[in-house]
């Protein structure tokens, strides 16, 4: 068995000596074809990396080159930017005096059309027709800033037509002279003309008419003969009020009524003021020398709040005198009611008028819009009445409200100084009789 053993442990140690042998060889015949690889790949790198190389660089110059020409390209854009940008503006400038040029022949054909002068405007030569605009109105200024005479017609005073010589002082002024009136000339609207009433402006007229040399003449200047103008009409009181409407009448009328209400206050205080001192003696007198019953019946042939106060202080000489000035007191608080009649109707029509003014203003502010809205702020006329209406209102309410205040505070004053005088000669009455008893 022990042979055996050994028998095959040799066989196997010669097996495995002739297998590492084969392996040796089979691995450095390995290698070396690695070895071969190796050395190619690495050749073929370099060559690789030449190629690269090169190629990189020739992108470089390339990639160069290209930056140049970008950079050439955006010059070359910035600059055509500019140029288009300068003919924008010229064309924008071009075409805005274009629009001066065609504003200016449209205002100045309508302005010389008036006169007689047409004027063809050629669209493709404007500087053809500006020259003829130009020589036509130097022409017209020189002959408008003359004075001319010229037959034509012209209305009177009365709105007769009369035909005789019209004088014209440049375009600012003229002048009629006929057979049977003379005087100077005014709009009358349309181009036509009237003569104007102004002191002084016949003689004028004539002067002219005749070439007589004057230092001064009378003379009426217009800015446009197709706008009428007339006569300034005379303001009086009644015209001031019908201008501020319905309100400005109705403040008038309660400025009447207070001033009617004053009137009779001042009438009825006036008597009651007069009658105190002259009652309060009397009875006082009849008092101290006659008694008590004769200046009693003496109070009752006596009128007025004053003599009522009196006759109650009388009547009652012999209460407790704490009694006695609760009794003149309650007196005088009941002729208050008399005396301080139309005092509170006064100060409301004050108070009232001012208001009444502000109403008139809100209401000429409201009719003034309105015809703002519908026909716009070309004629003033238009706006005349609803700012009447707004000014005279307010105007009229202060008129009235202020005389009519001071007048009201006043006459109270004078009231309650008249109460103060009843109830001084009631109690000097009492002392008087109460140092006699």
């Amino acid at each position: 068995m022990k042979k055996i053993l050994a028998v095959l442990i040799a066989v196997s140690i010669s097996a495995f000596a002739a297998t590492q042998t084969d392996l040796e060889r089979a691995y450095a015949k390995e290698f070396a074809y690695l070895k071969a690889q190796k050395q190619m790949l690495t050749k073929r790198l370099k060559e690789i990396k030449s190629t690269q190389n090169k190629k990189l660089n020739d992108s470089k110059r390339e990639l160069g080159v290209l930056q140049n020409v970008v950079l050439k390209k955006n010059a070359m854009s910035e600059k055509l930017e500019d140029e288009l940008f300068r003919v924008r503006q010229n064309a924008q400038v071009l075409t805005d005096d274009t629009s001066l040029i065609e504003t200016v022949m449209m205002q100045s054909t309508s302005s010389l059309k008036p006169f007689g002068i047409d004027i063809n405007v050629d669209t493709n030569n404007y500087q053809a027709s500006l020259k003829t605009v130009f020589e036509e109105a130097n022409t017209l200024i020189s002959t408008l800033a003359s004075v001319r005479t010229e037959k034509g017609k012209f209305y009177g005073e009365d709105g007769s037509e009369k035909t005789g010589r019209i004088i014209r002082v440049g375009n600012i002024a003229a002048y009629g002279v006929s057979d049977d009136i003379s005087g100077a000339l005014v709009p009358a609207g349309a181009g036509k003309l009237k003569v104007w009433t102004q002191e002084g402006s016949t003689q004028s007229a004539n002067i002219l008419a005749n070439g007589t040399p004057s230092e001064e003449i009378n003379i009426f200047l217009y800015e446009n003969a197709n706008i009428e103008i007339e006569a300034a009409e005379k303001k009086t009181i009644l015209t001031v009020i019908n201008s501020g409407g319905i309100i400005g009448w109705i403040i008038i009328i309660l400025g009447a009524v207070a001033l009617a209400l004053v009137a009779l206050r001042v009438v009825f205080l006036s008597g009651a003021s007069k009658s105190t001192e002259n009652v309060a003696a009397s009875a006082l007198k009849k008092l101290l020398g006659e008694g008590k019953d004769s200046a009693l019946n003496y109070m009752k042939t006596q009128k007025g709040s004053t003599a009522r106060v009196i006759k109650a202080t009388i009547r009652n000489l012999d209460r407790d005198r704490e009694h006695i000035e609760d009794i003149v007191a309650e007196s005088i608080l009941h002729e208050s009611g008399r005396l301080d009649r139309f005092g509170s109707m006064i100060l409301v029509v004050a108070a009232v008028a001012p208001l009444l003014g502000l109403l008139g203003t809100v209401t000429g502010m409201i009719a003034t819009f309105d015809i703002i809205t519908e026909f716009g702020t070309g004629d003033p006329k238009l706006l005349s009445g609803g700012i009447s209406i707004a000014l005279v209102t307010t105007e009229l309410g202060l008129i009235v409200a202020i005389p009519v205040l001071m007048l009201g505070n006043l006459l109270s004053g004078w009231a309650e100084r008249i109460k103060d005088s009843m109830e001084h000669s009631a109690l000097h009455l009492i002392n008087e009789y109460n140092k006699q008893s």
